[in-house]
């Protein structure tokens, strides 16, 4: 069925319950792998001295919170015996960097969270997860 799995994570409950299910998913099918993933979002502007400042310790942090969020998959996935390999990508936008993830890694189906915001809520923030939906050409399990 499914072989390469990408999971990715912004760190919530939501996307831990998106993790577990990858991995039992994985686990109940030989030879699946898992691409753990979390996308830090580019700065819109390029700051000049900024070494030192509460930007460089921001961007050092942002770094840090991103690798834990991967860590936690490659613990779940180790934990069940699934094969699991992380990356952190940065990107304008994380449903950009989730599809450029998806092609590289060549995965056949993408399990993540959704918040399900709506009303103004969705109009002014969007849905990361609409925009995988209507860009990707493989299976995508939404959890909510």
């Amino acid at each position: 069925m499914f072989k390469t799995i990408l999971v990715p994570t912004d760190g919530t409950s939501l996307s831990e319950r998106a993790i577990s299910a990858a991995v039992e998913f994985a686990k109940t099918n030989p030879g699946s792998k898992i691409i753990g993933i979390s996308v830090i979002e580019k700065l819109p502007f390029t700051p000049h001295g900024t070494e030192g400042s509460d930007l460089s310790d921001y961007v050092r942090q942002v770094q840090e919170l991103t690798n834990q969020r991967v860590a936690r998959i490659a613990e779940a996935a180790q934990a069940a015996g699934v094969s699991c390999q992380t990356v952190v990508k940065e990107s304008a936008t994380p449903h950009e960097g989730i599809l450029k993830a998806a092609a590289q890694y060549k995965c056949d189906c993408i399990f993540m969270a959704s918040h399900g915001r709506k009303g103004f809520s969705k109009f002014f923030i969007g849905s990361e997860t609409q925009k995988v939906l209507a860009n990707i050409d493989i299976p995508v399990i939404v959890y909510r």
